[in-house]
């Protein structure tokens, strides 16, 4: 159960990162209104809030969050700006994805 909390923190703050970073992303590169930038800020504001709800300390969560933000970039690109990750991608998400699993949940003793 600690490791689906985790694992929903870690997504959920991706999200927020991720498309909060979009939504300014639409707003200066795209011409979209003030109102995306905002909604973005907020969201950005959430991302850094988030993390906090992680069990662990700020280092390892960080360090952590960067494969998990690896592989939620490459599906957005994916899902939402239609280009689909070659082998080279997926392989580096996976290696991504296992440190992650190494930093945040392999047992300590």
């Amino acid at each position: 159960m600690v490791i689906a909390k985790s694992l929903f923190y870690f997504v959920l703050a991706g999200l927020c990162e991720i498309g909060g970073g979009y939504l300014v992303w639409l707003w200066l590169r795209e011409n979209k209104s003030l109102g995306f930038a905002v909604v973005g800020a907020i969201a950005l504001i959430f991302y850094g809030i988030i993390p906090t709800f992680q069990p662990a300390h700020f280092g390892r969560v960080y360090a952590a969050y960067g494969g998990i933000f690896i592989v939620m970039a490459m599906l957005w690109g994916w899902q939402i700006d239609k280009i689909q990750p070659d082998k080279f991608d997926i392989i580096g998400a996976l290696i991504a994805l296992t440190g992650v699993c190494i930093i945040m949940y392999w047992p300590r003793t």
